[in-house]
């Protein structure tokens, strides 16, 4: 798969998933078929222009920002975000609870 087609894949499936639709919501919502989404998002497929158009007006976003590189790495920030503050939590509940037999 090509870095445009990745990209744009990636960038698919992050607003999809922002928005909390399915392949199969987003497809309705495009007017094309669930396994054609599936084809996108996995790089055997690439829209047309029209079609990134109609992908982009279900998603609630400009095309443009479906090629952009910032969402991938934003979305990778994000990851370690919650894995760092999902540690803090952890250690936080176990020494409160060591406090609390203590107390």
């Amino acid at each position: 798969m090509t870095d445009i087609r990745k990209l744009f894949a990636e960038n698919l499936k992050l607003f999809r998933g922002r928005l909390g639709l399915s392949q199969a919501r987003l497809a309705e919502k495009a007017e094309t078929a669930p396994n054609y989404i599936a084809m996108i998002e996995t790089g055997k497929r690439f829209p047309t222009p029209a079609m990134i158009h109609r992908l982009a007006a279900a998603l609630n976003v400009d095309s443009p920002e479906l090629f952009s590189a910032d969402l991938v790495k934003n979305k990778t920030v994000s990851k370690v975000q919650e894995t760092i503050l999902a540690e803090i939590n952890e250690i936080l509940t176990k020494r409160l609870s060591e406090l609390s037999k203590t107390l």
